[in-house]
């Protein structure tokens, strides 16, 4: 067994030389899933993609591959995978794993406005809802309108 060094991650061995992981341990290892159960639960629920077919959690990963990870309310993350890590290491390590290909987040004014209530005036009635509505409609009207954007 070769000596190594503290921190560096060790390059996995797998039957072919070039050495595979577990798509929910790598998308964990790399830091795009907070928790490796996290990662097995968004493969579980469709929401990782390797090479454009959803997997399940225990599809073994290739360097080379790209991988799609959607997080709700997050963007989408699209990475390619440059390196093998089996376990969780420092981000600047992490982020070696990977090529980052994500498409840029949107820009600011894209997002809704969120609307603001005076603090303590409690639900709002009914008319305030129905106001509410119609500014929303008229709000998503102008942004898909042709000539908005």
């Amino acid at each position: 067994m070769a000596s190594q060094t503290p921190g560096t991650p060790q390059a996995p061995d797998g039957p072919d030389g070039g050495g595979s992981v577990r798509v929910d341990s790598w998308i964990w290892a790399v830091r795009l899933v907070k928790t490796r159960s996290a990662g097995a639960a968004a493969c579980k629920g469709g929401h990782v993609k390797v090479n454009g077919t959803s997997v399940k959690p225990a599809h073994a990963l290739r360097i080379g591959d790209e991988v799609r990870v959607r997080r709700p309310g997050d963007r989408e993350r699209l990475v390619k995978v440059t390196r093998l890590i089996r376990k969780r290491v420092g981000a600047p390590v992490a982020a070696e794993a990977y090529v980052d290909n994500s498409p840029p987040p949107p820009p600011r004014e894209a997002i809704a406005p969120v609307p603001v209530r005076d603090r303590g005036t409690g639900r709002p009635t009914k008319r305030d809802r129905r106001e509410l509505e119609r500014l929303r409609a008229t709000f998503d009207q102008d942004k898909s309108s042709p000539g908005a954007g």
